[in-house]
């Protein structure tokens, strides 16, 4: 995996999990008909921004707002990098 790099300060990187591919009773769930993941995994945060602390790490699991972040690509991979204010629950 090549490094990613580093977001400026009050940014966090976030690797959106995949959509539901299927209902809970079992339905399969068309690519043109899932939902845009709220859930993500961070994998890099910038540093404290003025007087507010990262409150967040690395690892951290959350759910963000449905059109938070811009999508970006990172070698083939696609990413959304938000401000942590963007991010509503850490699980």
């Amino acid at each position: 995996m090549a490094k990613i790099g580093k977001p400026l300060a009050g940014k966090v990187l976030v690797e959106p999990l995949p959509a539901e591919s299927k209902t809970a009773s079992g339905i399969i769930i068309p690519d043109t008909a899932q939902e845009k993941p709220q859930k993500g995994t961070i994998v890099a945060v910038g540093s404290d921004k003025g007087d507010v602390k990262m409150e967040v790490k690395e690892g951290d699991v959350v759910l963000y707002g449905k059109y938070s972040g811009t999508e970006i690509n990172i070698d083939s991979k696609d990413y959304l990098i938000m401000d942590q204010s963007d991010i509503l629950l850490v699980l």
